[in-house]
């Protein structure tokens, strides 16, 4: 048991983590003030309900590169529809929708997979670029500011609020709440359920999960249509939290929700990954976000960053499991 923890890539992330806390800690004595973690918290909102669909696509084999844009289209066609409507409606309303619209994109991205039976990277390359043009050619391409009250109400909806030394304030956002809600029934799905265990088995071996009686199709329907609600959840998140949608917001950070899903222990090929180790995994990227912008890193080399950490994930994941084929071979 304590060998098996030791060689956990959980621990070993947690380790990193706290390893890079202390020493960004030491560069700049504000990392570890309340407001700063606040603010550390708030920037994994989205990050972190991304990753969560992201998981489980490449839990189940994929690879999604059009949840960004299915967040985009989601949060700008909801947005536009309340305001032109003018229906003050409560925000879980306008989630519920958001939601709704995010799992029709997820469900259009599983049918050209499984009705074709084509590569999801293909794929969703594809239904990126048709859901973008679609947003922007024919539902508009201003920005929406006048969002309604009731997303101004959340955006400034905090769990507890601290007063910063520069007299500013900052605080632990209720979304935060939501994205550990999430975390915890999406561990509770995958570990205890048949579906979430047949994700797993269609990963590992999608013939030998075949031949036991899953059906791969309805699998994957689900994994694609609970990825694009999600999307479209985090999506309105976004637009909620900064009191606008701009249908060009959110697409081209897909490798970073990517990475940190990476990080966190899936493997690219399927049938690995962990709930606990994708939470690590957004931590950690956004601790070092943060610290960059704290450090005042111009954004190109904080992407520099990004690359490097991204190649040394895959490099590292490549090479345990290399490690372990090489054991299991002897």
């Amino acid at each position: 048991m304590l060998a098996k923890l030791r060689n956990s890539r959980e621990l070993s992330l947690a380790v990193v983590i706290v390893g890079i806390s202390v020493v960004f800690s030491f560069i700049n004595p504000s990392f570890f003030t309340l407001g700063n973690l606040f603010n550390i918290a708030r920037a994994s909102i989205e990050l972190g309900i991304f990753a969560i669909g992201v998981l489980l696509v490449i839990i189940s084999g994929g690879l999604d590169i059009s949840f960004m844009a299915v967040a985009a289209f989601s949060m700008y066609v909801t947005t536009k529809l309340f305001i032109e409507t003018g229906w003050q409606s409560p925000i879980s309303i306008m989630f519920a929708v958001s939601t709704a619209i995010g799992i029709l994109l997820g469900l259009v991205n599983a049918f050209f997979i499984t009705a074709f039976k084509l590569p999801s990277f293909i794929v969703t390359l594809g239904t990126m670029n048709l859901f973008r043009g679609i947003l922007l050619a024919m539902i508009g391409t201003t920005f929406l500011v006048d969002v309604p009250k009731s997303m101004i109400a959340f955006s400034q909806n905090h769990l507890v609020t601290v007063e910063n030394s520069n007299g500013s304030t900052s605080g632990l956002h209720i979304g935060f709440l939501l994205v550990i809600i999430i975390y915890i029934l999406a561990s509770l799905f995958l570990k205890y359920t048949t579906l979430g265990r047949s994700i797993y088995a269609i990963g590992g071996d999608a013939v030998a999960a075949r031949r036991v009686g899953i059906s791969l199709n309805r699998v994957l329907c689900f994994v694609y249509a609970v990825a694009g609600g999600l999307a479209g959840f985090a999506g309105l998140m976004h637009t909620a939290m900064f009191r606008m949608s701009v249908p060009s917001d959110l697409v081209g950070n897909e490798l970073m929700v990517i990475a940190a899903v990476v990080l966190g222990g899936a493997s690219l090929t399927g049938g690995k990954g962990t709930v606990l180790g994708t939470f690590l995994g957004v931590l950690l990227i956004t601790i070092i976000g943060n610290s960059l912008t704290l450090l005042k890193v111009p954004s190109y080399w904080q992407q520099l960053v990004m690359g490097v950490i991204i190649l040394a994930g895959i490099s590292i994941q490549y090479k345990q499991k290399k490690a372990k084929t090489a054991v299991a071979e002897s």
